[in-house]
């Protein structure tokens, strides 16, 4: 799982193994470890949840899709999920799940759980 954050913008990209596991248990996470602690990001679903939405507390931030949204997605071409949460300062929380393709460029990542890119197919 990969996680990018600029500034109000949170996006997590996972591996085709990442979204069977989420769909067969309703949860991911990855951990970054740092001298004094360790940071986490989580993917997770729940049967209450109406929308994506995230949280963040005790250095985990946690994105929550709602149960019914990830079902058959491991076998759908439905590339993933997005929204935008209002904050209480009137600002704008964009939120976005997808699926990993394998990129464009050979970069020296191992790619090879991702999903083929649809640009590179005939």
């Amino acid at each position: 799982m990969k996680i990018r954050i600029k500034g109000n913008s949170i996006r997590m990209r996972i591996t085709q193994t990442e979204v069977s596991q989420l769909c067969k248990t309703g949860y991911i996470q990855e951990e970054t470890q740092f001298p004094q602690n360790t940071f986490t990001y989580a993917l997770s679903s729940k049967a209450d949840a109406s929308e994506l939405i995230a949280n963040f507390e005790d250095n985990r931030i946690t994105l929550v899709l709602p149960s019914e949204t990830i079902e058959g997605w491991e076998n759908s071409k439905k590339i993933g999920f997005s929204n935008s949460t209002s904050l209480k300062d009137g600002n704008k929380l964009s939120l976005l799940v997808e699926k990993d393709f394998t990129c464009l460029d050979d970069r020296g990542e191992d790619e090879s759980d991702n999903y083929p890119n649809p640009k590179l197919q005939h």
